[in-house]
């Protein structure tokens, strides 16, 4: 490395935030990526707000906190998107014929002579986090900016009328970078945020994009000439998923496979047709991940123990209810990393496979070829398995096979959709399975739900107001926790998520009362008299241990409680 201008530590020493030995070691590092100020930010010796208000105040620049500071419109039309991204530069203002930017490293001489030229105008500068500034950036000019003011400069892809769509030369889009960028920024933007699934949806005026992050929905800010390029956008899609974009009437699925920050992540693609175009939906399903470890799902002591001691047994059924999206599968997993043992062997049949699991045989279903559940757990059946997850009971004909399965010896994890736990036997005997039989091969019912996580950074302890608490009894403690909002959790008060639980036990009782064709209403009451706790119940604990909060709480839990 060469030596650095004395000046430099000069500039460093004045801030009064470092040693020597600091400064030297901030010198000595890499500058190549985000200069002075990403390494003292990579270095964690200050935080980078900090550093770069006190070096403000030594070079006699301004600092700007653009949390609460708005651009011009002026400005943020003066300067072009492509400069914008590529100086990491926000337009804050036009004074006295200068246009004002913020930069997050003022050493960076490149950055205000390629804004100078850009503008025509001079340039002052005002300093602001680096991650702050992209984060305006995609604030105010949209993801996939700079490619979409690209592709309008070239013409290439302004589709404005239906006659037009077919003319569009697929060949030639597909080796174009310009709109391939901009696919690949906005899913790269989804796995950044960690959204589940990308919603591409074509209105009367603009192409609406929209991401699924802890089960919500998210508009994502572009660029307001994205309507523009709608046709090209969700071709370039089917072509990544290998459909056919001559076809625009019918609904179609695909898959797209691709790499990102060294992880493989699977999407599956689904298209139907809409009043004013196709719209996409995405689901990212990442192929390899960290398996959630059965301790780590947050049950309570007594579901912990339960659990561990039915995925253990030798046989039996065990099914995981709940409406899409509340985690059962991740529960499945989570059961069999934890026996996952190499003297057993696992089969598993699902549709998708979220996550590739070594040490495990996975099927994938394909109805359109005639591999279903129920064919693929005949399959099992003859491959010597020990344990079988079918990833859904849709129909008699599989309920059939997995009973039969778990009453010669197998041990079977499948899921339901119901409600509650309760509720499983009553699905299983409508599907057309005996009660006797249900009630010999099912060993115990988990039902969930996923809530949103408080931020631990911005959670706020408030009074329980008593109209809250619906539970018998005093409540345990007088306050919960409420949601704020910081930077950390994009100003929503939630980041993560996790799961409520209800897990029932299919005890003598129980399994007597399954044969007698009793309610799933008396079936849950003998439940919750022999130590069940509901999913509201489960749910409290989880609000006042400050995981989740009471609206969050009422929002998922409102039709089982």
């Amino acid at each position: 490395m060469t030596d650095q201008p004395p000046f430099l530590t000069a500039l460093l020493k004045q801030t009064g935030l470092f040693t020597d030995a600091q400064i030297a070691r901030i010198l000595a590092s890499d500058l190549s990526e985000g200069g002075i100020p990403g390494a003292v930010t990579r270095l964690e010796l200050a935080k980078p707000a900090d550093f770069l208000c006190r070096l403000a105040e030594v070079l006699g620049f301004g600092y700007v906190d653009l949390e609460h500071t708005r651009p011009t419109d002026e400005a943020l039309q003066l300067l072009p998107a492509r400069a914008v991204y590529q100086y990491a530069a926000l337009p804050l203002a036009i004074e006295d014929g200068a246009l004002r930017v913020a930069l997050s490293d003022p050493f960076d001489t490149a950055a205000p002579d390629g804004i100078r030229a850009a503008s025509g105008l001079s340039v002052r500068v005002s300093l602001a986090p680096a991650e702050e500034i992209d984060k305006a950036i995609r604030k105010y000019y949209g993801v996939g900016a700079e490619a979409i003011e690209k592709m309008i400069e070239d013409g290439r892809y302004e589709v404005t009328e239906e006659a037009n769509i077919s003319k569009i030369d697929v060949n030639e889009m597909g080796q174009e970078a310009s709109i391939v960028r901009f696919v690949n920024q906005i899913i790269a933007e989804a796995d950044r945020e960690g959204a589940t699934d990308i919603h591409v949806e074509p209105m009367e005026t603009e192409l609406r994009i929209r991401y699924r992050i802890d089960g919500m929905l998210h508009k994502v800010d572009v660029p307001p000439q994205l309507n523009r390029l709608k046709a090209a956008i969700i071709s370039r899609l089917k072509v990544m998923a290998n459909l056919d974009i001559a076809e625009k009437r019918l609904p179609m699925d695909g898959r797209i496979g691709i790499r990102l920050n060294n992880e493989d992540i699977d999407i599956r693609v689904s298209t139907c047709p809409t009043a004013y175009g196709e719209s996409v939906s995405l689901r990212l399903l990442q192929k390899a991940g960290n398996f959630v470890r059965l301790a780590d799902l947050g049950m309570s002591e007594r579901d912990y123990a339960l659990t561990n001691r039915l995925i253990t047994r030798p046989n039996g059924i065990i099914l995981v209810t709940g409406p899409t999206g509340s985690g059962k599968s991740t529960s499945l997993y989570a059961f069999l990393h934890e026996i996952n043992k190499v003297d057993v062997r696992i089969m598993t049949a699902e549709d998708p496979i979220e996550y590739e699991m070594p040490g495990i045989n996975q099927v994938l279903v394909r109805s359109d070829i005639g591999l279903t559940f129920a064919r693929a757990l005949r399959a099992f059946l003859r491959q010597d398995p020990d344990i079988i997850m079918v990833g859904e009971i849709r129909d008699g004909e599989t309920a059939e096979i997995a009973i039969n399965a778990a009453l010669t010896g197998h041990l079977v994890f499948s899921t339901l959709h119901t409600n509650d736990a309760a509720g499983a036997f009553a699905r299983l005997v409508d599907m057309g399975a005996e009660p006797f039989l249900v009630s010999s091969a099912v060993a115990g019912v988990l039902a969930q739900r996923l809530v949103r996580r408080l931020c631990p950074k911005c959670r706020a302890k408030i009074p329980l107001r008593r109209e809250w608490w619906d539970q018998p009894g005093d409540p345990p403690q007088d306050f919960v926790y409420a949601p704020v909002g910081c930077d950390a959790c994009a100003r929503t008060g939630y980041k993560g998520r996790g799961a409520v639980f209800e897990l029932l036990e299919v005890t003598e009782r129980i399994g007597s009362m399954v044969i007698a064709r009793r309610s799933s209403a008396e079936i849950r009451k003998a439940a919750l008299e022999e130590g069940m706790a509901t999913l509201r119940q489960d749910g409290w604990r989880k609000v006042f241990s400050g995981f989740t909060s009471v609206e969050e709480l009422i929002r998922v839990t409102e039709d089982a409680r």
